[in-house]
């Protein structure tokens, strides 16, 4: 049967994140949507609405975002263009870094910090709770009993369903888990990045989502392997890139982020491609 447009991320399958929340696994990561250096408004704010829009026409209903991303303009267009929210919709967000300019990312774990920017993000998203909330980094100035048990109280409080955490170690989510149950993790990681392949194999034993930023290491895929790959199966190396993140591990939720309507398009169409198990095997080996 042929895959429709409107049916194609389904084709990445399901992944039930916490136990109770049921997405789709080829997801969007909305950091794109803003200006240059992460700064301020997109230069096409119109596109970026139509690429939100785009999302839902595609069948994704995972959309990851930050409260950083602008900042706050992300969430902002999100809410522009998809409120009110339909019911399968899960829209993750992150607090804990600060804005100083473009390109500038101050880690920022206060408690009093995460407690303004956590409420902040209910306001601009336009909602109660949020399904997703991660911390955006650890902190190293500051003690972290202080800030996960800041996160846990207000999950308990009933501002979070769950919370996750991004660029950590297995130790540190351990030490996450003495506070709160961890449902997902988001790492750098790609096909030509697997600094943190051991997090990924730990996650899955642990049934917790392992969420790559940056899946596209655009600079690093001019690999003869993957561009034979790409070949085979008449797709882009983005696209097999995307697909191999899928093949490797089944708690992987890949988020390629875009401003464009074209390329979000372009990277959804990966979720069809089904690799088989010599094409895996080789790309397994690109950055053994």
């Amino acid at each position: 049967m042929a895959t429709t447009q409107t049916d194609i991320a389904a084709q990445s399958g399901t992944y039930t994140l916490g136990g109770d929340i049921t997405i789709h696994r080829l997801g969007y990561g909305a950091m794109r949507i803003t200006g240059e250096g992460i700064w301020g408004p997109p230069k096409d704010r119109d596109e970026a609405l139509r690429v939100l829009k785009a999302t839902r026409d595609l069948g994704i209903n995972f959309i990851d975002t930050a409260d950083s991303y602008g900042p706050n303009v992300s969430e902002e267009l999100i809410a522009e263009a998809l409120h009110p929210y339909p019911d399968e919709l899960l829209i993750g967000t992150k607090g804990g870094l600060e804005r100083t300019g473009p390109n500038e990312w101050p880690v920022n774990g206060r408690p009093e910090h995460l407690e303004e920017a956590l409420k902040g993000s209910l306001k601009r998203l336009k909602i109660e709770r949020i399904d997703l909330y991660q911390l955006h980094r650890f902190d190293e100035k500051v003690p972290a009993d202080e800030f996960l048990g800041k996160l846990a109280e207000l999950q308990q409080q009933g501002f979070v369903r769950h919370l996750g955490l991004s660029e950590v170690s297995v130790e540190q989510i351990k030490q996450a888990q003495q506070h709160f149950q961890v449902v997902s993790v988001q790492n750098k990681y790609s096909l030509t990045d697997r600094q943190w392949e051991d997090e990924v194999a730990w996650t899955r034993e642990n049934d917790i989502a392992f969420i790559p930023w940056y899946p596209l290491d655009a600079g690093a895929l001019e690999n003869e392997i993957l561009q034979k790959i790409a070949k085979k199966y008449d797709s882009s190396v983005y696209q097999i890139a995307l697909a191999w993140l899928l093949a490797h591990s089944d708690n992987i939720l890949p988020i390629p982020g875009t401003s464009s309507v074209a390329h979000l398009k372009e990277n959804t169409r990966a979720a069809a491609i089904n690799l088989d198990a010599e094409d895996v095997q080789a790309l397994d080996k690109i950055n053994a």
